[in-house]
């Protein structure tokens, strides 16, 4: 898809990686690129911030209605809605003892959220033959995440959700993409562990959201399903694939690692 003149939504847009993708939509010529994010304040200024081609809205993407009420008022304000960026997320850093409401909260806002924007959008899209879903994963939706049991499962689920879109429409004229990046710096990794000590422990370092928003740019050129900011991910996935217990035995060094750093301890 050529994003110059679209129409485009970024959920989790004030800040981070949605922020990134709808300035680098504006700077690839898309007509009008709507912020919706959870706080009015910080939408209210991620837009005053990229100009007069966007616009701000402030939604809990937990909420089917609500999810439902931004795209039939983005539709009446701005025409059919081209590019549909299902990127808002949360972490919860807890394992097997995470409540029954944390595990509420992150499954609707981590899976069902792709869900609700798909089912509201979806009907415009196939009425005119053509449209694009594109839903943030994680690199741990194809591999794990260390120290965060229910985000690995909701991001797994995510990209299943993807799949499922891809599979189901590819043929009716939608493209589906799914993002999985590794490490950004944004504020759910740095709240989750810590920015330094993913640093000092992940050999690649981190990206710039800017770098994700470029490398999504692109491979929405290409209409490609899997974009992977960081390419080493595709070799990970492929090992977890072809030999599991050799990948899991290299996670559990990898978890030991990460425990030892935020401990204190040396990096070994």
């Amino acid at each position: 898809m050529e994003l110059r003149d679209r129409v485009a939504v970024v959920t989790g847009g004030a800040k981070g990686i949605g922020f990134a993708l709808a300035r680098a939509f504006l700077d690839e010529g898309a007509r009008h690129v709507v912020v919706a994010d959870l706080d009015q304040a910080e939408v209210d200024a991620a837009a005053a911030s990229l100009g007069d081609r966007c616009s701000g809205v402030a939604v809990d993407v937990s909420e089917r209605s609500a999810v439902a009420d931004l795209v039939a008022g983005v539709e009446a304000a701005h025409g059919p809605i081209d590019l549909f960026v299902s990127n808002a997320g949360i972490g919860t850093g807890a394992g097997v003892g995470a409540t029954d409401e944390a595990w509420d909260r992150i499954w609707k806002v981590n899976v069902l959220a792709h869900v609700y924007a798909a089912e509201a959008v979806l009907p415009s899209m196939l009425a005119r033959g053509e449209g694009y879903l594109l839903s943030t994963a994680s690199a741990a939706g194809l591999l794990s995440q260390i120290g965060d049991l229910p985000y690995s499962v909701t991001k797994h689920a995510a990209v299943a959700v993807a799949e499922w879109l891809a599979i189901t429409y590819g043929s009716q004229g939608i493209t589906v993409s799914c993002l999985c990046p590794q490490g950004v710096r944004t504020d759910l990794l740095a709240n989750a562990m810590g920015i330094s000590s993913v640093e000092t422990v992940v050999s690649q370092g981190l990206l710039e959201p800017s770098d994700v928003a470029s490398a999504v740019v692109a491979s929405i050129g290409a209409e490609e399903f899997l974009i992977l900011p960081h390419p080493e991910v595709a070799e990970y996935y492929r090992r977890r694939a072809t030999d599991p217990d050799r990948w899991l035995a290299g996670m559990a060094r990898l978890q030991a690692r990460i425990l030892g750093t935020l401990d204190g301890a040396p990096d070994a």
